[in-house]
């Protein structure tokens, strides 16, 4: 028999404490990836990935320049089953070892959200489980605690195809946005540059690999919002400057040459490293003001690959004498492991959820900030 978890509820509303092991399956479908991971807390030993199953649409959506949510959502349907299915058969396990589900259930395109947390439901009414609904970018902000153990508080660049913050994570559910996009994500910006170019999708590692061979100065891209003192970021006008380029170029010579692409590329892609470590230099400056020192630095979503953003974040950090952290590539990404574990530290606080969770197509972390990217009849976006 496995080692189940046991609550103490002598402790209050806000102690409680788990002992033993804590099993959690963890679904994530919030874009164009369904996953199912199998993630283990054991006392204050490092978390296991057990599992982590993920199941990518790429080819389902090449032929369209980018996701589709219908096709995005059907495909999700198809999958999530079969995906929970082989993340347990990869950990050794079956549902009688689980003790909770923990899903993504925002924010994210909401036919994906609402697929993921349909499933989850459905496995916790079966089998009598514990639900947890999960905020899509509090997994990517806890992952570094998954990855490294690393302790609170810490400062995270979440910098994605469809999110760029700067977060003091002070805690599980505690996160203040020290700046962020006013616009485009820094992977939008990447994607349809890369259009722009005739360069396939996803468009970050098109990007990157062709700017390997370009010549960075070679265009005077401009850094957007360097001119002002706090650490939002832009790079809508920055893909427009690059539409620009390209027509002149073109409007020249009559097209594009292979040189001219990579160069394009490549101050592309330096503009965009620059931004994000000069506004992640003063997120750094700002946090240790607030908590009398600098605070770990650390770094998730899919543009978290690219190595030139990379390389920049390393010499902030190094500027500051911090450490600095970037999980694996495919916990950059979007994956089920992240929610798994989110869930199990809410888990551990005593949150839990009913069959009254909804989808949530927005889902701020930080919700005394003012929205960045405005509001609607669903809420703040960012």
């Amino acid at each position: 028999m496995p080692l189940r978890c046991y609550l103490r509820r002598d402790l209050g509303a806000t102690g409680i404490e788990m002992a033993g092991s804590l099993t959690v399956l963890g679904l994530e479908s919030s874009c164009d990836d369904t996953a199912a991971a199998c993630v283990r807390l054991d006392g204050s030993a490092p978390a296991q990935i057990l599992s982590s199953c993920v199941f990518g649409q790429t080819s389902l959506h090449a032929d369209f320049g980018g996701i589709v949510p219908e096709i995005a959502a059907r495909a999700h349907a198809e999958k999530l089953d079969i995906c929970v299915k082989q993340a347990l058969i990869e950990a050794d396990l079956t549902l009688d070892d689980i003790d909770a589900v923990a899903v993504t259930s925002g924010p994210g395109l909401i036919g994906g959200v609402m697929s993921g947390v349909m499933c989850a439901k459905g496995i916790a009414v079966a089998r009598g489980l514990p639900l947890i609904g999960v905020n899509h970018l509090a997994g990517h902000a806890l992952t570094p605690r998954l990855t490294d153990a690393v302790a609170y508080p810490y400062l995270m660049l979440l910098v994605s195809g469809g999110h760029c913050q700067l977060l003091l994570v002070r805690g599980v559910d505690h996160f203040t946005r020290m700046g962020g996009t006013i616009d485009d994500a820094p992977g939008e910006a990447f994607d349809k540059s890369a259009r722009l170019l005739g360069l396939p999708q996803p468009g970050g590692p098109s990007v990157e690999k062709e700017a390997a061979g370009g010549d960075a100065e070679r265009f005077s891209f401009p850094r957007p919002l360097l001119d002002r003192p706090d650490c939002d970021m832009s790079f809508s006008g920055l893909k427009t400057a690059l539409l620009r380029a390209r027509d002149q170029i073109v409007g020249d010579k009559g097209g594009l040459t292979r040189q001219d692409r990579a160069d394009l590329c490549a101050g592309f892609q330096a503009a965009v490293a620059d931004v994000l470590a000069e506004k992640t230099r003063r997120a750094l400056a700002a946090a240790a003001t607030m908590l009398s020192a600098a605070p770990l630095l650390a770094v998730a979503g899919g543009v978290a690959a690219n190595r030139t953003i990379r390389t920049g974040l390393e010499t902030v950090s190094a500027e500051f004498g911090v450490d600095f952290v970037a999980p694996p590539l495919a916990l950059c990404t979007d994956n089920a492991a992240m929610i798994a574990y989110a869930g199990a530290e809410l888990f551990k606080t005593g949150h839990r959820d009913d069959m009254t969770l909804s989808a949530r197509p927005r889902w701020p972390l930080d919700r005394t900030s003012p929205s960045m990217l405005g509001s609607g009849k669903k809420g703040a976006k960012a």
